[in-house]
Parts: structure tokens; sequence; C-alpha cells
């Protein structure tokens, strides 16, 4: 996902990009610093603009492409400018100043006419992360979570049993995927085929987080969570995953 903040110098896009990174786990591109480095070489014609935008689009999409979340804010103040860097899954106005610091960029600033959220001058950061996330259904690694940890090889009816059991606790489940492919007959599917199966098997957006292949769990005491064995109904109990297996043809 490629989340794109733009707004007048000094509208709080760092800012507003900074906290939600930490609360969706993203990686954060901020525009003043790439230009430092990475764009060292460009200036701020119309030119180097375009070629500043389109650099920064290519990047988002690169790390994108690694299954990352990304976060970029730079002001990307025309539409050439915002055509060129490309179209990103969601996009943020930072709408919170009616002049930046530089008349120049003022002078070209044009207001996006479509966008998905905007912030405004009156609302915290705080708030219009939080609001942000929950407007648009984004995982919250700061939320409550309840954690169902498997190799899923395949998810069957007995795990949406155990998810269904899970939101019972938290409004907010983790499925964390054991990274098992190979090391046993068991286990002939990769990450990739298990989330594609969880994600045909669940009709609700679920938070899928590939982990390596834990074998052992433990902790120490006032941990602030607990671990308990959910009991499913005897019909759920039974289902063997190696059945399921072998009607896959796996």
């Amino acid at each position: 996902m490629i989340i794109q903040i733009i707004g007048l110098p000094g509208s709080g896009k760092t800012t507003f990009a900074k906290e939600l990174c930490s609360r969706i786990n993203a990686v954060h591109i901020n525009a003043d610093y790439v230009r430092a480095t990475l764009n060292s070489d460009l200036g701020f014609s119309m030119e180097d603009r375009l070629e500043n935008a389109r650099r920064l689009g290519e990047l988002a999409r690169m790390l994108s492409g690694q299954g990352l979340d990304v976060v970029v804010d730079f002001i990307c103040p025309t539409k050439e400018t915002r055509k060129i860097f490309g179209t990103p899954d969601l996009l943020v106005w930072a709408d919170r100043i009616q002049e930046g610091r530089f008349e120049d960029t003022n002078k070209m600033w044009e207001a996006p006419t479509n966008y998905h959220y905007r912030i405004v001058a009156d609302a915290s950061v705080e708030g219009s992360v939080t609001d942000f996330i929950e407007e648009h259904d984004l995982h919250d690694w700061k939320r409550p979570t309840t954690l169902l940890l498997g190799r899923y090889q395949p998810w069957h009816e007995g795990h949406n049993a155990l998810l269904e059991a899970a939101y019972e606790r938290t409004d907010q489940v983790l499925i964390a995927v054991r990274d098992t492919q190979g090391t046993s007959p068991k286990d002939p599917l990769s990450f990739a085929d298990v989330e594609k199966h969880i994600i045909a098997g669940t009709t609700d957006t679920p938070f899928i987080l590939k982990v390596p292949n834990i074998t052992n769990i433990i902790y120490g005491r006032d941990v602030g969570y607990k671990i308990e064995q959910v009991k499913l109904e005897d019909e759920i109990e039974t289902i063997s995953a190696t059945q399921k297996r072998r009607e896959m043809g796996l």
C-alpha cells in the first residue's frame, strides 16, 4: 500500500506521516531527506520538480512491491507533479494553512479536487491519524490485538471458528503464519498460498503476517497478555488438515 501525503510547506505533512507510520508499521519516505540525498542533483524548476515526483513515485512502488506499506510526504504542488508521481492507494491532503513559507510554491500550488482524507487546521495530529486509520480500516499496531499463530496448511473451517472466538476478545486479530513450507510433507504451501486461502476463506479484512517457524512460546510474569486454548465444537475439532490437503491434491 502507498499512502501519499501532500500539502503546502509547513502544513504538518511530516508530523502526520511519522505518527501514521508508527501506528501502521509503514516505511516513511520524506521528500526533504530524499532531496538532500538521492535527489541532491535536482533544483526547484518545474522540470526538476517533475523529476523529483517521478523518482519518489518509483521509490514508493519499489518498496510497496516488496510487501511494505509506504507513506510518502512531499508538497507535490500541481496536477502534473501528482500525475507523474502516480496514483497512490490513499491520498491525504494536509489542508491546515493558506500559505507556506516559499512564495514560488504558493504561486504554483493547486488544491487537489480528489483525495481520500483531508487534515483540517483545528484537528490534532493524533486524532487525525486515528480517524484516518479507522475510516480506511487500516491495521493499527497500537490497538489491543488477539494473536492466532499457526501453519494453516491449509486454512479451513476450524480456523474460521477460532477467528470468530478471537474477535470476541478484541476487535482486531492478527493471523501469524509460520513459514513452514518444505519442512515436512505436511507443509507444502508457501506463505503466499496460505495468505490467499485465508483471504478467500474469510469475510473481513484479515491482518496477516508472515513469521518464522515458531516452535516454542515462553513468557515471564506480568507480561500483559494471556495464552488460552479455545475449545470448539466436536465437529470442528475433528477437521483434519491432512484430509483437506488430500482434497486439494497436495
